[in-house]
């Protein structure tokens, strides 16, 4: 819904951001799902949004969609476009947290995972805080720290 498609060998339409697939039904699910890769939406197949998209609809719009209030679409979509990065980065600080990490990068790991978590989040403003912001662009420095703790639980 939020991200636009090219019409390429990963999608097989055009699609402007901010409107749904004309393979999306009603009850939000995908009507060719079982064959995306054979009708050119392999793309589809291959996405994750890490779970932005439920925290989204869950937790800053209390279950409501746009398909209930259509003026939420362009807030759920943008909402998306900033938790998206934040959950993709979390999962990567939840394998981190899994290395066998000295105290300090433990530390600094469980700090950038809360940091990326605001409490009580009421709205996606939470998250554009400069210090979840700051915790975000700072992942990449962090996870180059890791890479001999990597190489070693290989």
């Amino acid at each position: 819904m939020a991200y636009p498609f090219e019409a390429h060998e990963d999608f097989g339409l055009l699609k402007e951001a901010d409107t749904p697939c004309p393979n999306l039904a009603a009850d939000f699910r995908c009507t060719i799902h079982a064959d995306l890769v054979k009708c050119g939406f392999g793309g589809c197949a291959a996405y994750s949004c890490a779970g932005a998209g439920q925290r989204v609809t869950q937790d800053l719009f209390d279950g409501e969609t746009w398909r209930d209030d259509p003026d939420l679409l362009t807030h759920m979509t943008r909402a998306l476009r900033v938790l998206r990065p934040i959950h993709e980065a979390l999962l990567v600080l939840q394998e981190a947290a899994a290395l066998p990490l000295p105290k300090d990068l433990q530390d600094r790991c469980a700090a950038l995972t809360r940091a990326l978590c605001p409490e009580n989040p009421a709205s996606v403003w939470d998250f554009e805080e400069d210090s979840v912001q700051e915790a975000l662009a700072s992942l990449p420095d962090f996870v180059e720290s890791l890479s001999p703790f990597a190489r070693d639980s290989c």
